[in-house]
């Protein structure tokens, strides 16, 4: 597999020790609700690490939760309750949007307020080699102590400045030092430390946790491409500095939602709540929109791109339900073709990762499916269902199973199709075509083909509903 190095520029093959990837992907920062485009990197990692898995290897995935941070303690100050408790909260409510989402739990999900005594150890070594100073109770990483720096988000020395959570201090070295421990003000969550009472800084957090969960190198480190600076420029800097040895093989950082062309955000009201879409839409449909898309590019939201991806997905799901309703066992003669298709899958989707190309794939194995069924062959569409199954269950996609009718429901359904049957032979197709359409509108599609009429629940009946 390669994939396209931040910090290199140019596509690198992924190369492991011990058939295991380390991975580490960015968290949330839990003072509110996730929006649609913090889902982003959520899904397009987690589909990135099912694939890994599915593939052989063996993937510890590491996502931080940052449960001290200004926002945090401006929301507690808001809210009127201890900063604490306004993490835990947000907390539980990320890792129940994560689900909704379909996206899986990481291996660890380490919080940084649990680390902090390890930030105050390494932030002492930073000082204690001259990569970092101390200021009225406040310490600063001297970027100009590290050769390296701007060398991930391609900024000169000069062009530093302080950037986001990051404080302006006239008693900084150099605009762009950056705070690693933060002098806590009156009411606020503190620690202790060898320059008093504080909090770490955000960019020591992420360095320290995977440090602990990873080890020294980390295969995998992945966000948003607004974090390639200030943040994973700063990650890189203070791990490089204690060790002299590359931090991270592999840099990757996803495209941006944008809505109109601006980027989604809070702050500039232009979003929605992950949760809503998810809600309007299904957890599914999201996740296909963003496959469908490629994940290093920036990419316009609307409700129509995700209610197009409900169709696909539905489309999809039409398929697979027919399909695996059939009667017999899947058929070998067209294994072949799905080999190849297969082939042009996985050579996708391990060029860079391209989901689009590998969910194109699966759509010409759907039609190939239904290509043999319209011909009679009932075990080839039923083999492209297995492989559509198998080959979108390593991307998080197509596992919902057909949804169950109870006994009276299926033995109605088989009476009006009766019915319909004779309505026809009897040459009152109108009358046919009613008990067609009011199905229809229950949920309930007929199909006629060689073998009969077939029938199956519309992925957006009431009973498949519970699938999203």
């Amino acid at each position: 597999m390669r994939l396209y190095n931040t910090l290199t520029r140019r596509l690198e093959e992924l190369d492991v020790q011990n058939n295991t990837v380390r991975m580490y992907v960015c968290g949330p920062t839990v003072y509110d609700l996730i929006h649609i485009g913090n889902a982003r990197p959520m899904i397009v990692f987690d589909a990135l690490r099912r694939y890994l898995e599915s593939r052989g290897y063996r993937v510890i995935y590491v996502q931080n939760v940052t449960d001290v941070d200004d926002k945090i303690i401006r929301r507690a100050h808001e809210e009127g309750r201890p900063a604490a408790e306004v993490a835990a909260h947000y907390t539980e409510e990320y890792f129940r949007d994560l689900a909704s989402l379909g996206v899986a739990r990481p291996t660890h999900s380490p919080r940084a307020t649990a680390y902090v005594p390890q930030m105050v150890e390494l932030v002492q070594r930073l000082v204690a080699s001259g990569h970092a100073y101390e200021v009225d109770g406040d310490v600063y990483f001297s970027v100009e102590s590290f050769p390296g720096y701007g060398k991930l988000s391609g900024r000169a020395m000069d062009d530093q400045e302080a950037g986001a959570r990051v404080e302006v201090d006239e008693h900084k070295r150099h605009p762009g030092d950056f705070a690693l421990w933060k002098r806590s003000k009156p009411g606020e969550p503190s620690w202790p430390s060898p320059w008093g009472d504080g909090r770490p800084g955000w960019h020591t957090e992420c360095v320290v946790m995977s440090r602990d969960l990873l080890g020294e190198v980390v295969d995998i480190h992945a966000g948003g491409s607004d974090l390639i600076f200030p943040h994973h420029e700063n990650e890189l800097a203070q791990a490089e500095a204690l060790t002299g040895r590359p931090f991270v093989r592999i840099w990757l950082h996803n495209g941006l939602l944008t809505v109109r062309g601006e980027r989604m955000g809070k702050s500039v009201g232009n979003f929605a709540y992950a949760r809503d879409v998810v809600g309007k839409y299904g957890g599914e449909a999201v996740r296909y929109f963003y496959l469908s898309r490629d994940w290093r590019k920036p990419l316009d939201y609307s409700d129509e791109a995700v209610a197009e991806a409900r169709r696909a997905v539905d489309r999809v799901y039409d398929f697979l339900w027919g399909a695996e309703a059939l009667p017999g066992e899947a058929g070998v003669d067209v294994s072949a073709e799905l080999q190849g298709l297969e082939g042009r899958f996985h050579g996708a989707l391990e060029e860079d990762f391209t989901t689009p190309g590998a969910l194109g794939v699966l759509q010409e194995i759907v039609g190939l499916g239904h290509e043999r069924r319209q011909a009679g062959d009932l075990g080839g569409a039923k083999a492209a269902a297995l492989f559509v199954r198998r080959l979108g269950g390593s991307l998080g996609l197509f596992q919902a199973p057909r949804p169950a009718t109870d006994a009276l429901a299926d033995d109605l359904i088989r009476v009006l199709i009766a019915l319909r049957a004779d309505l026809r032979k009897a040459k009152q197709f109108a009358l046919a075509d009613r008990v067609r359409d009011r199905l229809a509108e229950l949920g309930v599609e007929l199909r006629d083909g060689p073998e009969g009429t077939t029938w199956v629940l519309r992925p957006s009946s009431p009973a498949a509903g519970s699938r999203s």
